[in-house]
C-alpha cells in the first residue's frame, strides 16, 4: 500500500513537472509568436514605405517632391465649441467666430515661419522647420501654440462664457514632406512623428498644450512646464509627456507667460545664430575668390570664436555677445563682393540679410559699426569694437604666426599688392611694432609673444639681405 502510494506520488510529481515545462514552453512560443508578429508589422511598414517611394519615383517631377527633414516640429490642434451651439440661438455667430479664429491662427503660424499642412473643420496641423530648415522650430511652434490658446481665451471674454477650447499635441522628430507644386506647394507629412503628434493631442485635455520629451529638451530653457505622464509607442517604448504652462517669468512681460520680452528675443537669436552662421559660412565657401588664402572661412570661424572668448572675459552681456558674434560673422563676408572696402560691403550684406532673422534696425546699426571698426588702421570707439579688432589680429601674438602670415603674403602677392617676401617682412616688423591690443584680456594673452615675432622676422630680413 505504501509502495503504491509512493508510485502515485511520483507520478503526480512527474505530471506537475511536465505541466510546468509545457507551461514554460507555451510562454516561450507565445513570446516568439509576438516577436514574429512585430517583425511582420515592421516588414509591412518597410514595404509600405518602399511602395510610397516607388510611387514618388514614378510621379511626374512637376507634380510632387519628397524631402526628408531630420528635425521638424509638428503641431496638431483640435478646437471644441460646437456643442455649445445647441445652447444658443445665434449659432451662426459662433461659426463666424470660428472662421475668425482660424484666420487669426493662420496669421500666428505665418509670423512664426511655420508651414500650415492642413485644416479640416475644427482641426489644424502645421509644422515648423518645413520647408525652411531651422534650429528654432520647436520654440516657434510652442510659442505659436501659446498665442493660439490666448486667441481662444479672448473670444471667451466676448461671449462672456467658456465656448471655445482646444487640445494641442506637439512633437519634434524626423519627417518626410511631400510637396505638390501644382497646388501652390501644399504639403503632406508622412512618418512616425505625425502619428506621435496626433496621439499626444488625444492624450491631452481641453485647454492644454502637451509636448513630447524630445520637444521639451529643446524648449525647456524658454518655457515653464510640468510632467504629464507616459505614452507607449510601438518600437520605441514609452514617451514622456509634458504640459506647457507658459513662458518663463524671466522671459515674459506678463504674469500669464504669453508675451515675450527683450531677454527672450536675445536668447532666441543666440539659438538662431547657428542657422545664420551656417548660411554665411556656406556663402563664403561658394563665393570667396580662390586667391583668398588668409581671408577665408577658417579666418571667419577663428574671429567668431575669439570674439566670444574675449567678450565673456571682458564681461559682455548676452545681447552684446550676440551683436559682436554677428558682426564677426559678417566682418569679412564683403570679400564675396570686392577685396577693397570689403568692410563696407559686409555692412551692406548685413543690412540685407539680418532683418529676416528678426534683428532690429538699432541692432543692425551697432553691428555695422563693429564691422567697420576692423578697417585698418583700427580705431575702435567702444569695448565691442575693441574686442573685434583684437580678435581680427589675434594671430599676431599666436605661436602659428609665421604660417598664418605667409598665407596673407601669398594673398597680397597674387593681387600684385606686394612684390617680394623681404618687402613683406619689413612691412610686418613696422606694423607689429606699432600695433597694440586694446583689451586687457588680449594684452595678457598675446602681447608678450609679439616681440618674439618681431625678432624672428628681423632675422629673416637679415638673411634675405645677406643672400641678396
Amino acid at each position: 500500500m505504501n509502495r503504491k502510494s509512493g508510485d502515485l506520488t511520483n507520478k503526480i510529481n512527474r505530471l506537475i513537472k511536465q505541466n510546468y515545462e509545457l507551461k514554460g514552453l507555451n510562454e516561450t512560443l507565445t513570446r516568439q509568436v509576438r516577436t514574429l508578429l512585430d517583425e511582420n508589422d515592421s516588414l509591412k511598414r518597410i514595404i509600405e514605405d518602399w511602395e510610397n517611394d516607388k510611387n514618388l519615383l514614378t510621379q511626374n517631377s512637376s507634380d510632387a517632391v519628397s524631402t526628408r527633414y531630420r528635425m521638424a516640429t509638428i503641431m496638431y490642434a483640435d478646437i471644441q465649441g460646437f456643442d455649445k451651439m445647441s445652447e444658443r440661438t445665434d449659432s451662426s455667430e459662433l461659426i463666424d467666430q470660428l472662421d475668425h479664429i482660424l484666420d487669426q491662427f493662420d496669421k500666428i503660424i505665418e509670423s512664426h515661419r511655420i508651414q500650415k499642412i492642413k485644416s479640416i473643420g475644427h482641426s489644424l496641423m502645421c509644422a515648423g522647420g518645413i520647408p525652411l530648415k531651422n534650429i528654432t522650430n520647436p520654440i516657434d511652434v510652442v510659442l505659436a501654440a501659446i498665442k493660439m490658446q490666448q486667441i481662444l481665451n479672448s473670444f471667451d471674454k466676448i461671449n462672456q462664457q467658456k465656448v471655445w477650447e482646444m487640445r494641442i499635441g506637439i512633437h519634434t522628430g524626423p519627417v518626410t514632406a511631400l510637396s505638390n507644386t501644382k497646388k501652390n506647394h501644399t504639403y503632406e507629412l508622412k512618418g512616425e512623428s505625425v502619428n506621435i503628434t496626433t496621439r499626444l493631442e488625444a492624450s491631452s485635455q481641453l485647454g492644454n498644450i502637451i509636448v513630447s520629451d524630445l520637444t521639451m529638451e529643446m524648449v525647456k530653457e524658454f518655457f515653464n512646464f510640468e510632467y504629464w505622464g507616459k505614452m507607449p509607442v510601438k518600437y520605441k517604448g514609452d514617451i514622456e509627456m509634458y504640459r506647457i504652462t507658459g513662458i518663463k517669468e524671466v522671459y515674459s512681460v506678463d504674469k500669464e507667460g504669453i508675451l515675450t520680452n527683450k531677454k527672450f528675443e536675445v536668447k532666441y537669436k543666440l539659438r538662431q545664430f547657428t542657422d545664420l552662421q551656417e548660411i554665411i559660412l556656406d556663402k563664403l565657401e561658394k563665393e570667396l575668390p580662390s586667391f583668398l588664402y588668409y581671408h577665408n572661412v577658417r579666418h571667419t570661424v577663428d574671429v567668431v570664436t575669439e570674439v566670444e572668448l574675449l567678450g565673456v572675459a571682458e564681461g559682455l552681456n548676452e545681447e552684446e555677445l550676440l551683436l559682436i558674434k554677428t558682426a564677426a560673422l559678417f566682418h569679412d563676408a564683403g570679400h564675396t563682393i570686392g577685396y577693397d572696402n570689403h568692410e563696407h560691403h559686409g555692412t551692406v550684406l548685413a543690412k540685407k540679410m539680418l532683418p529676416a532673422f528678426n534683428y532690429t534696425h538699432e541692432e543692425i546699426e551697432i553691428i555695422c559699426g563693429i564691422i567697420m571698426a576692423t578697417k585698418l588702421p583700427p580705431k575702435p570707439k567702444n569695448l565691442m569694437e575693441q574686442i573685434i579688432c583684437d580678435a581680427d589680429l589675434d594671430y599676431l601674438g599666436r605661436t602659428d604666426f609665421m604660417p598664418v602670415s605667409n598665407t596673407l603674403f601669398d594673398e597680397l602677392k597674387e593681387q600684385n599688392k606686394i612684390s617680394n617676401i623681404n618687402e613683406w617682412n619689413k612691412l610686418q616688423v613696422k606694423f607689429i611694432t606699432n600695433h597694440q591690443y586694446f583689451t586687457e584680456t588680449a594684452r595678457g594673452k598675446r602681447e608678450v609673444n609679439k616681440q618674439k615675432q618681431i625678432d624672428r622676422i628681423k632675422l629673416l630680413i637679415d638673411t634675405d639681405t645677406t643672400q641678396q
